[in-house]
């Protein structure tokens, strides 16, 4: 492990804004004062100036790349603003990572947010991204498929007035046939509301704006599909096209069972159109029953043939049986979904805050 050096002249931060006002988590935004709104319209004013930057990069078993990604971060942030952070979330590691976080949070600018066990990805930003102090924030995954050089591009545009600046895939050719057609389908179905559309391709590697970030923290759902809450706030966003890097170590935590499960969860968390879709098959097979069983009356009554044998009847009733417990199996998500919102525990819990990051006062 390489021995994290000092920032040299790491400058004061601009107490103007970490003083300012913030949005609270679960309050609605527009309950914000007069004043609050005005001095979010003057920092939207001075986007010509260098912004107050938070980089929020969750972590799992990242002790090898941690090494090789901060040293980066660390010479590339002086370069793009005056006050900046670093916050490392550790999101229940087995390795070596909080003794390698531990060692940078003792460097001026870098917090680490040690969490009590692995609570999943999208907790774990939501984490740093209430912990972030920054005028914008910047989230990104520590295993250097993430190209740090992009985030110049990212603070160019949010300079330009954008408000979120995320980082799309080029393209899907480094992956197999199969993978590359599920993505397309569960943007496809993901994607069927008109409200509004989440960007094929894009992760959690983007720039978000005070205001995005406040927004994000104001929705007061357990159920945390970010991909999704990202395309659901809104606001002004940009795609920057980029093609991830190899990863430098370790192996990606995402099996197929796990990825199932979040396609599960991005459906069931912005989609309504399965329950839509069972009753919709539940009229059509009511409406087929009836035409088969008038069928079968005028046929009787016409021609005397006699009603199909047993065989008939146990093929038909089957059909149903999987017909109905399929459509229990849909209904039953969307209700473990209520069961998890309603008990109203914790998103995460943290065991340990070490570092200063921005120094302001911790809520």
């Amino acid at each position: 492990m390489s021995t994290p050096t000092a920032p040299m002249n790491y400058p004061a931060e601009p107490q103007a804004f970490l003083d300012a006002p913030r949005a609270t988590p679960g309050r609605p935004l527009h309950g914000q004062s007069p004043s609050a709104r005005s001095g979010a319209a003057a920092s939207r004013a001075a986007r010509n100036k260098a912004p107050v930057l938070s980089c929020v990069i969750p972590c799992r078993n990242e002790a090898g790349n941690l090494d090789l990604l901060l040293p980066q971060l660390l010479e590339l942030l002086p370069t793009l603003t005056t006050a900046w952070e670093i916050i490392l979330v550790d999101d229940g590691s087995t390795d070596s990572t909080p003794a390698v976080m531990a060692d940078w949070s003792a460097l001026p600018g870098f917090r680490v947010l040690q969490l009590s066990r692995n609570f999943g990805k999208d907790a774990a930003l939501t984490a740093g991204l209430q912990a972030a102090a920054g005028e914008v924030v910047v989230m990104m995954d520590a295993d250097l498929q993430h190209p740090p050089g992009l985030i110049s591009s990212m603070v160019e545009q949010w300079r330009q007035g954008v408000d979120v600046v995320y980082a799309v895939r080029a393209n899907r050719d480094d992956e197999g046939l199969l993978k590359r057609l599920g993505a397309r389908l569960f943007y496809t179905l993901l994607n069927r509301s008109a409200r509004f559309q989440v960007p094929a391709d894009a992760g959690d590697f983007r720039l978000l704006d005070r205001a995005a970030v406040d927004a994000l923290l104001a929705l007061p759902e357990r159920n945390r599909f970010m991909k999704g809450l990202y395309a659901w706030i809104g606001f002004d966003a940009v795609a920057l096209p980029y093609m991830p890097k190899p990863r430098a170590h370790g192996h990606s935590h995402f099996s197929a069972s796990r990825l199932l499960h979040m396609t599960i969860d991005g459906l069931t968390s912005f989609t309504t159109w399965p329950l839509r879709l069972v009753s919709a098959a539940g009229v059509a097979m009511a409406l087929a029953g009836f035409g088969y069983g008038s069928y079968v009356v005028i046929d009787y009554f016409l021609y005397g043939n006699s009603v199909s044998g047993w065989t008939t009847i146990v093929v038909t009733l089957l059909f149903f049986l999987g017909v109905q417990m399929i459509s229990l199996g849909i209904m039953g998500e969307y209700v473990a979904r209520i069961f998890e919102e309603v008990k109203g525990r914790p998103l995460y819990i943290v065991k340990r805050d070490l570092g200063q990051g921005l120094q302001v006062p911790r809520q």
